[in-house]
């Protein structure tokens, strides 16, 4: 069943039990997928629906932490509350360790030995990732083991 399917089947679940804000959250996630199929002007893959998912989540976690420095917790109780349900959605997020052997793993492989080779370890670490961990954590992980 892809991502788009159990937001349909989630949302109704959701109707009959009268969530209103996971309600709105997985109509939000609807319209998110629905528009990237527009604009690809074909159905989506599973890898693209979890790269909109992501930015969704990403918007998410980074609106609720401009409200919390603004000090406004309750709506950044909110936005943590939608960034929740959209990670329901969305492969495990790999641990430290996991991610600490594919970056190991990735700078055996293409034989790097210092920064010139950041490039082609992220590439390779990105790829024996398959998308279940954020840019910028790999790359900082990857720019400590190779300095």
């Amino acid at each position: 069943m892809s991502i788009a399917e159990r937001l349909q089947q989630d949302t109704k679940t959701a109707m009959r039990a009268r969530d209103r804000d996971r309600l709105g959250t997985l109509r939000m996630l609807n319209a998110a997928l629905k528009n990237g199929e527009i604009e690809a002007g074909r159905a989506l893959s599973e890898d693209e629906e979890q790269v909109i998912l992501r930015r969704q989540l990403k918007q998410r976690e980074e609106s609720a932490e401009a409200f919390r420095k603004a000090g406004r917790q309750e709506q950044a109780d909110s936005e943590a509350a939608e960034a929740e349900v959209v990670r329901e959605y969305l492969p495990a997020r790999l641990s430290a360790e996991q991610l600490e052997g594919i970056v190991d793993h990735a700078i055996k492989d293409t034989g790097a030995s210092g920064m010139k080779d950041m490039g082609a370890v992220m590439g390779r670490a990105t790829a024996l990732a398959e998308r279940r961990v954020e840019g910028r954590q790999l790359a900082a992980l990857v720019r400590n083991r190779l300095q």
